[in-house]
């Protein structure tokens, strides 16, 4: 049986006082210390954790301010903040041991839109792609671009001064800042815009704004001339406090908010921000140019830069060959193909984007005409190119780029690229010798390593392979920091060219020397006198004796390794999670993750999920306690009375107000809707459903599992019985008294009704109900090339039983022989429920049956996708080498084979299309499944338009718990809804059952699935 896990870092008594207080003060938003909120902000992007001591979540400015009037006390000085935002920091920047402050949960609010002038307000939680979503229509977009702008916060890019993509034309975060809205640690505000400069001494003020604008404006007009001769001419410079731009050429203005750009929330919390947009093109082409080698790629970039391209991209054959076995390959493998007779070890990625067609076209056939030449000459190692002009290629080429950091992160084994040192900035010029020498550093150590990066500014993100369980590998990153310190000097860079600082602020000193560093503390002292705005992170105030930050500070490896291999290795899904965020993806037609999406709270995504687990799991080594031995038990044994009677005492007698930490894990888990998108769609594959329901099944060992769980675990056994009657079953469950009833005493909510008639009454003298597999067998090869085995899943057959009958019509129409196999559980309601021992029996059942159909040759084709990749995914994994070799193909699988035997038609003039809402799993594990569902409705002479959808909030029975209600309509309510309300709903097709029954019982109507609509269309 589980042991009840009670080890959580206590929070000091100061901090619980000074929350307390807070609340009393009238904070309006949320406070949170529990141990499983605490450690979903305890790591980010980085290779770091620290613990904080709680998590608040303000609602607007006057909050902000109240936390640091309250804070002012002489009680709670001590108490220290760090301002949190998406989390993607890279160098653990917003990570504290004190009260983490996050601002994306409420704060993220567009206020104004100027497009006549050309600015934008927002609050700071508001992230990128949100921001260019709704600039948009104006036709202007925020230009600042970064791999992580579906997840990053504009407060998160103020605070790193962020960058990427195209920044020799747009520059950085802080290029197109005109004013922020800052609260300090006293609690006063200050409100940034460039003033008119003066160079006469102002009086000290009590208040920490006034007092910040003062000192910072004298510090950087008195050192003026060593600020201009001690940082180089770079495109990325960034020297944690911008020192050098704060002032105009002439001095005449001063612009503090310079000075909190790049601050990573060591100054102040960015509460609002305007900002200046830009128009966006008229005309965007990408040249995607090819080479035989990454040097070539590298030394080749300055050609690009001075054939006045908007960004020159580079990625090397790792990340290309780690993006060839994604799913994000498919979408853009046209457009990378492969050279004949060569070998494509790295690419330039060349934008040009103009605001004139002409002159866009005129740079794109300048510098084409120029590769056409190095190509015939067999020069600078050029093999071939390729021209994107069309924005849909351009996004989905960008879209791999993007996700090449998470790639990277997934490489096999225990050593995974590592964020430390791969922003280096040295002068464009300099690149491929600094990366000649730095690959050089990294082989010497025998490390591997992937690179890609913007080698028109100079900078390009290495991250060798280390293994941070390993104390000496963890050694080696320290060791690497320090020499490449010393190589960045040497070629005239930085060592922080994007990713900002964080825990490198050790080597802050030796950047900026000793007299300039001593006059950034002195601003820090004008802003945070008692360093209690992220600490340790910059620098610290000028006569404090506290530390910096370090790069051999405390990582997640250190708990990670308190866990055993075994262990580890069979829990690689939530282990391997390296923390990329994307996840966070604000996009909601995104299928990942939607609770995330609707709670907005950290702890309910893949990430805070996996991070979750990773704790379990180290307090039961903790404890001793293996959980494969544990699980194994569970699996192989049923439980005792005993054991019963232990959990029923676990959750109803005395110990059931226990503190837990498995509760808080069970909490979150309890949120998923199980629709596996994680598991294709992160870059890791961090597959939530599959530790989930492990985590449950160990659980449930302790603790005794609701009524409802069991409904759901047995419907399958029982649905044939009930079908006998439904029309009785339907009259009794049907009336409000019974829905009621039922919600009331199990926790479910609108049961779906039994079909009325039968599958069997429906197909009453077809063939296809004629399953007999002694005849089968003695079928001759050829004769069962005819057929098709139709396998049922509990749901289309009892429920939606019209679907299943007019897929037999529509194979009957397409020359087959349909036959509708007798129907056997498929058990994945009890894989997402955690009845691990019962799915096990249900699946070697099921299995057993299977094969002996796959011996027959006949292809075996479901209607349901959910169900038929549970046989390919779920299966795999409790019956691995038992599972047989059976195949159930989905019905567009079965039909795209089937078309070249089939007669084509033409398609009508005027015909309406059909839009397809494609099941979430199904389009994340089977990528192309849109596409061919396209290809086989134009066979037939309609069109099929995909509609970007994500999770629909049903996810089998999810949608029907009654504790789940609310968070299932709100997921609806994303993207399903508006999308339905734009569209004719009789053309509106649906992959999924449960996506169908969302719909019913949101909209009262019974949306089609394609076969239905094809069967239509088949003369």
């Amino acid at each position: 049986m589980l042991p009840a896990l009670t080890t959580q870092s206590s929070i000091d008594s100061v901090v619980l006082d000074y929350l307390n207080e807070l609340d009393q003060a009238g904070f309006l938003g949320d406070i949170e210390t529990t141990y499983a909120s605490r450690l979903a902000v305890a790591t980010d992007n980085s290779v770091y954790q620290q613990l904080p001591q709680a998590v608040i979540f303000p609602t607007n400015i006057d909050d902000l301010s109240l936390i640091g009037k309250v804070g002012a006390s002489e009680l709670f000085r001590t108490v220290s903040f760090s301002p949190r935002g998406g989390g993607t920091g890279t160098n653990g920047q917003s990570l504290t041991q004190g009260v983490v402050v996050d601002i994306s949960r409420h704060m993220n609010q567009i206020l104004e839109v100027n497009p006549v002038e050309g600015w934008v307000r927002v609050q700071t939680g508001v992230i990128k792609d949100q921001l260019n979503d709704a600039l948009r229509p104006h036709g202007y977009f925020f230009s600042p671009d970064l791999s992580t702008s579906n997840r990053a916060t504009i407060g998160g890019m103020i605070n790193t001064d962020a960058s990427g993509q195209g920044s020799l034309k747009y520059g950085k975060t802080s290029d197109h800042v005109l004013s922020l809205t800052a609260v300090l640690v006293d609690g006063s505000v200050l409100n940034t815009a460039p003033v008119v400069s003066s160079d006469k001494a102002g009086s000290p003020d009590d208040n920490f704004a006034a007092n910040a604008q003062r000192v910072s404006e004298q510090v950087c007009r008195e050192k003026r001339p060593q600020i201009i001769d001690k940082f180089p001419p770079l495109n990325r410079f960034l020297t944690g406090y911008d020192l050098k731009n704060v002032f105009d050429d002439d001095l005449t203005q001063f612009d503090i908010a310079r000075l909190l750009c790049g601050a990573e929330g060591s100054l102040a919390f960015i509460a609002e921000a305007k900002l200046n947009i830009t128009p966006i093109p008229k005309a965007r082409t990408l040249v995607n140019i090819k080479y035989n080698s990454f040097d070539s790629a590298l030394r080749n970039a300055p050609m690009m830069v001075e054939a006045n391209a908007l960004s020159v991209e580079t990625v090397d054959s790792r990340v290309l060959n780690l993006a060839k076995q994604d799913i994000v390959w498919h979408t853009v493998s046209d457009l990378l193909t492969d050279v004949p007779g060569k070998d494509m070890q790295g690419i330039n990625m060349v934008e040009f984007a103009n605001s004139s067609v002409a002159e866009n076209q005129q740079q794109v056939t300048e510098l084409c005409q120029r590769l056409d030449v190095l190509i015939a000459n067999n020069e600078q190692g050029l093999i071939g190119y390729q021209v994107c002009d069309d924005l849909a290629s351009i996004q989905k080429i960008y879209a791999m780029r993007k996700k090449a950091v998470g790639l990277l992160g997934a490489a096999k084994g225990a050593k995974k690229p590592i964020a430390f040192a791969e922003d280096t900035c040295v002068p464009p010029e300099n690149l491929a010798d600094f990366i000649a020498e730095f690959r050089q550093l990294l082989d010497e150590k025998q490390l591997n390593y992937g690179m890609f990066g913007h080698v028109d500014a100079g900078v390009l993100h290495v991250r060798p392979a280390l293994d941070m369980c390993d104390p000496e590998q963890e050694m080696l990153m320290k060791i690497i920091s320090d020499q490449v310190v010393a190589l960045v000097a040497k070629y005239g860079g930085l060592m922080w060219g994007e990713h900002g600082k964080g825990f490198r602020s050790e080597y802050g000193p030796e950047f900026f020397g000793d007299e300039l560093f001593t006059e950034l503390r002195r601003i820090k002292a004008a802003f945070d006198p008692d360093n209690r705005m992220n600490p340790g992170k910059i620098c610290t105030p000028i006569e404090s004796d506290a530390e910096l930050v370090k790069v051999d500070g405390v990582k997640r490896g250190f708990y990670d390794r308190q866990i055993p291999v075994k262990t580890r290795d069979s829990f690689k899904q939530a282990m391997e999670c390296n923390g990329n965020g994307l996840c966070f993806n604000y996009d909601t037609s995104s299928p990942m993750c939607p609770s995330m999406k609707i709670s907005a709270d950290r702890r309910h995504s893949p990430k805070g999920r996996a991070g979750l687990v990773r704790e379990w799991l180290r307090q039961l080594a903790e404890q001793g306690i293996d959980p494969l031995v544990l699980e194994q038990k569970l699996l192989t044994t049923t439980p005792t009375i005993k054991q019963i009677i232990d959990r029923l005492k676990n959750t109803y007698g005395s110990q059931r107000a226990a503190y837990d930490y498995s509760h808080e894990v069970m909490e979150a888990m309890n949120g998923c809707l199980a629709c596996k998108a994680c598991a294709s769609q992160c870059p890791i594959k961090v597959d939530v459903p599959s530790f989930r329901s492990r985590f449950m099944h160990m659980y449930y060992s302790r603790y005794q599992r609701p009524a409802k769980d069991y409904l759901v675990a047995y419907v399958e056994s029982y649905l044939p019985l009930m079908a006998k009657a439904p029309a009785l079953f339907n009259a009794v469950m049907r009336p409000q008294w019974s829905q009621s009833l039922t919600a009331k005493t199990i926790g479910y909510v609108d049961m779906p009704a039994l079909s009325v008639p039968t599958l069997q009454e429906r197909l009453d003298g077809h063939q296809a109900t004629r399953f007999d597999l002694t005849w089968l067998q003695a079928l001759s090869a050829q004769e069962r090339q005819h057929y098709v085995l139709i396998v049922q899943d509990p749901f289309t057959s009892f429920y939606d039983a019209d679907v299943v009958s007019d897929f037999v019509l529509l194979a009957e129409k397409l020359g087959k022989k349909p036959i509708i196999v007798p129907f056997k559980p498929n058990g994945k309601a009890q894989h997402v429920k955690g009845f691990l021992r019962q799915f096990a029996k249900t699946a070697k059942n099921t299995a057993e049956f299977l094969n002996q159909l796959s011996a027959l040759n006949i292809p075996l084709v479901g209607v349901d996708p959910a169900l038929v990749l549970c046989y390919r995914d779920e299966y795999n994994e409790v019956l691995a080498d038992q599972r047989g070799d059976f195949a159930v193909l989905t019905a567009h699988e079965w039909l795209l084979p089937l078309l070249p035997e089939l007669q084509k038609q033409k398609a009508a003039e005027k015909s309406e299309p059909w839009h397809l809402f494609a099941h979430c799993t199904e389009k994340t594990k089977l990528p192309n499944a849109e596409k061919e569902w396209g290809a086989i409705f134009t066979h037939f002479g309609a069109v099929l338009e995909t509609v970007p959808v994500g999770c629909c909030g049903m996810a089998g029975t999810f949608g029907h718990e009654k504790d789940k209600l609310e968070m299932s309509k709100g997921v609806y309510e994303l993207s399903w809804q508006k999308n339905l309300a734009l569209r004719d709903p009789e053309r509106c097709l649906v992959t999924g059952y449960s996506c169908r029954s969302q719909v019913k019982r949101f909209e009262h109507r019974k949306l089609k699935h394609p076969v239905q609509a094809l069967l239509q269309l088949v003369p």
